[in-house]
């Protein structure tokens, strides 16, 4: 009977993805088997060290669930869980470790069954798009449609805003920061089960992890920091990352050689001010780009730029970089470079092979440095031809089923 309920799990998401019911379509920057296990309940009281305050938003039927996705016939069959979604705020630390408020989504499915934790990261969100972000949960944010019905089929799932958006929208999201990205998902993750032990709802110990694009890139982050610096509070149960730029010091390279048109260019300028700002280089606009970009980027840092990367950064910045000599920021591209390490954890990591956002490379060398460490249950998922848009919603399907095997 338990292998049965999990085939079905399997097909219900299957089909709801393969059908094309996914938000990740609309992101900027979305056969292994194991054997189900029965997990009890997490009794252990949790003291409320991050959670600050929780709201509830709305309590959703799988009739209203199943509305978001009505062009799928036969849809109502497809959700099994009211679910309850809350806007919870807590504590965490940004990049300088001062304590900051930050807030996430908490989807709650309505059941009495004791259910895992999925920490869901979302991809890029401009300032300008701030309402994007989980906790404002409007028809706009990843975690309304797709991610809701994956609520509603049994997963606790945790959204974090991240830092610069919602509760902590008055700073600057870390763009690409790995430690920063790491931490606030974290940290929710906390704030999640110790709403949990107040409600009174049952949890069972499996924890899953599922991002694309930037959120990909902090699925592995989160993934990292999980199995490294919190494995007395967490166990990773399985991990999905899509399409994350993993690799930022080859990436850099790639950028920065490029004879060839690239339309991701205005979103690493944002990581390259990130980096400028969190390792206190401190350099003007200038001293990356070339005017009269510089001028216009300092009114408007998510401004249009050229597509030829030779065109739109300096010489000098580019020399210092493929030369080898610009030792403060190659040491910010190595901080964030989270390719190389050894997981313990089931984890898959899916790109589409034509990415032209965020090549293939970057999967494909975490893949590479993982097994060489000697990652037993690390497997590379190429998405044939896919890219970056064109790969998201499979991308939903494949990483769901993926984790699904663990459930």
């Amino acid at each position: 009977m338990i292998l049965k309920k999990v085939n079905f799990r399997l097909a219900r998401l299957a089909f709801l993805l393969w059908a094309g019911v996914s938000t990740a379509s609309g992101l900027s920057c979305t056969k292994d088997t194991a054997a189900p296990q029965t997990e009890a309940p997490e009794t252990t009281p949790v003291a409320a060290t991050h959670l600050v305050s929780s709201t509830l938003i709305g309590e959703y039927s799988p009739t209203v669930l199943a509305g978001r996705v009505k062009e799928i016939p036969l849809v109502g069959a497809l959700v099994r869980y009211p679910i309850r979604v809350y806007r919870l705020t807590y504590t965490t630390r940004d990049n300088s470790g001062q304590n900051v408020t930050a807030s996430g989504a908490l989807l709650v499915p309505v059941t009495t069954e004791a259910l895992p934790l999925l920490s869901y990261q979302h991809g890029t969100i401009r300032p300008d798009d701030e309402d994007r972000a989980p906790s404002y949960y409007n028809p706009s944010s990843e975690v309304y449609s797709a991610v809701s019905v994956l609520a509603s089929t049994g997963y606790i799932v945790s959204a974090p805003d991240y830092i610069g958006y919602g509760a902590s929208k008055n700073l600057p999201h870390p763009y690409e920061h790995a430690a920063s990205l790491a931490s606030a998902s974290l940290d929710m993750l906390r704030a999640a089960r110790e709403f949990a032990a107040k409600e009174k709802l049952a949890l069972n110990k499996k924890n899953f992890l599922l991002g694309y694009s930037e959120g990909g890139y902090a699925t592995l982050a989160l993934h990292k920091m999980m199995e490294e610096k919190a494995a007395t509070e967490f166990t990773v149960t399985a991990s999905a990352p899509g399409a994350g730029a993993y690799h930022k010091t080859a990436f850099a390279d790639y950028i920065l050689k490029s004879d060839q048109p690239l339309n991701f260019l205005s979103t690493y300028v944002w990581v390259l001010d990130t980096y400028n700002r969190t390792y206190s280089l401190n350099r003007p606009i200038n001293y990356y780009v070339n005017e009269p970009w510089a001028t216009q980027l300092q009114t408007n840092l998510y401004g249009e730029v050229p597509s030829q990367a030779k065109e739109l950064f300096t010489a000098k910045f580019r020399q210092g970089i493929l030369e080898k000599t610009d030792q403060p920021m190659l040491a910010a591209f190595r901080d964030n470079d989270i390719y190389d390490w050894q997981p313990k954890a089931p984890l898959a990591l899916f790109h589409g092979t034509a990415d032209d956002y965020v090549p293939f490379f970057n999967s494909q060398d975490a893949y590479n440095a993982m097994k060489a460490r000697g990652a037993t249950q690390v497997t590379l998922r190429p998405i044939q031809g896919g890219n970056h848009f064109s790969s998201a919603a499979n991308y939903t399907l494949q990483a769901f089923a993926f984790i699904s095997q663990y459930y």
